[in-house]
């Protein structure tokens, strides 16, 4: 059959058969092989972590991912950020009516892939097929497992005065490649989606210990949505620099010719770091020597005041306020 049918939601034989011989044969490990109703796993000493996402985005398909490698980024980022080594993940796909068969096989391969990648393993997962209309072709809902090592403690509450903030790379990168595919518009230097998994930056941050205050992944909303949550958190103000912001040139030129802001961009790839002014410059010097940091920059500090509030020094030296995202930006873009 080159299409799915409702028939394969039923929990009959048709069921069986695509569990089988798409998510089974390509995520096998040996906690997935018995098929029980949940995976027995073992896990090693430390505090668990657990965090679970949804991703509905269109297209499913987009320069630098899909939906599959996306479902899996997601989830293993977030683990990252609370400072957990990701281990495991569950996954459930809602599936429309009449999407090519090919394509569910590619997001299975494609989700098998990015897994192996990070390290992580599929344990177990579920299934439904909802009606043609229903849906917009599939979503994926995937649950992440982690272990936090001794010493590590990545929370908002710990950011003190002074210290400064990371990014790990270019801003805005994944927003814009969606809506370029999405309205079919194309640019003299193609923009690719930054989605990939940042479970190498967590290993460079676990050495630097208590250095290390906060973690976030800017995702919805963006770079500057992220600080405003990290400064009403943590009761401090933030001041960022523009000049000092990654920014892929070919993103920025996108965004002034659409009339938009890369600040306020989805990022799949990339992190927001807090660090203790003491080690920075050194913590900063490892991450750029791996390539998903390679243009890790510091864009800014820690205040007292203004509390609970972000500023940003423009190109002209003047500074003003950057506010949370208000009202939709891009669309369905995770």
């Amino acid at each position: 059959m080159d299409r799915v049918l409702l028939a394969h939601g039923s929990g009959g034989l048709m069921s069986q058969q695509l569990v089988e011989e798409i998510f089974k044969k390509e995520w096998n490990n040996s906690y997935l092989e018995p098929m029980l109703d949940g995976a027995l796993l073992d896990l090693p000493a430390g505090r668990v972590v657990m965090t679970t996402d949804s991703f509905v985005i269109t297209p499913l398909f987009f320069p630098g991912g899909d939906i599959g490698k996306l479902s899996i980024c997601g989830t293993v980022n977030d683990l990252v950020a609370c400072g957990a080594k990701p281990l495991f993940l569950s996954t459930a796909l809602i599936i429309e009516e009449g999407l090519p068969m090919s394509d569910l096989i590619k997001i299975a391969q494609s989700m098998a892939r990015t897994a192996r990648e990070a390290g992580v393993q599929l344990v177990t997962g579920d299934t439904k097929v909802v009606e043609k209309g229903s849906a917009d072709g599939i979503f994926i809902n995937t649950t992440g497992i982690g272990v936090i090592a001794e010493g590590i403690d990545y929370r908002p509450q710990r950011i003190q005065p002074g210290d400064l903030v990371v990014v790990s790379g270019t801003m805005g990168d994944h927003g814009l490649a969606i809506m370029a595919r999405r309205e079919g518009l194309s640019f003299s230097t193609p923009v690719n989606s930054d989605c990939a998994p940042l479970f190498r930056i967590g290993q460079v941050l676990e050495a630097f210990g208590g250095n290390v205050r906060c973690m976030r992944d800017p995702t919805r909303g963006g770079l500057a949505t992220v600080l405003n949550e990290l400064a009403r958190q943590s009761g401090r103000g933030i001041k960022v620099v523009e000049e000092d912001i990654p920014v892929n040139p070919a993103v920025a030129g996108a965004c002034d010719m659409l009339g938009m802001d890369p600040l306020y961009m989805a990022n799949e790839g990339k992190m927001v770091i807090v660090l203790a002014p003491e080690r920075a410059a050194e913590i900063l010097a490892e991450l750029q020597k791996i390539d998903i940091a390679a243009e890790a920059a510091i864009i800014g500090e820690v205040r007292a005041e203004p509390a609970g509030l972000v500023l940003i020094e423009t190109e002209l030296g003047a500074e003003r306020i950057l506010g949370i995202l208000e009202g939709e930006h891009v669309p369905r873009i995770c």
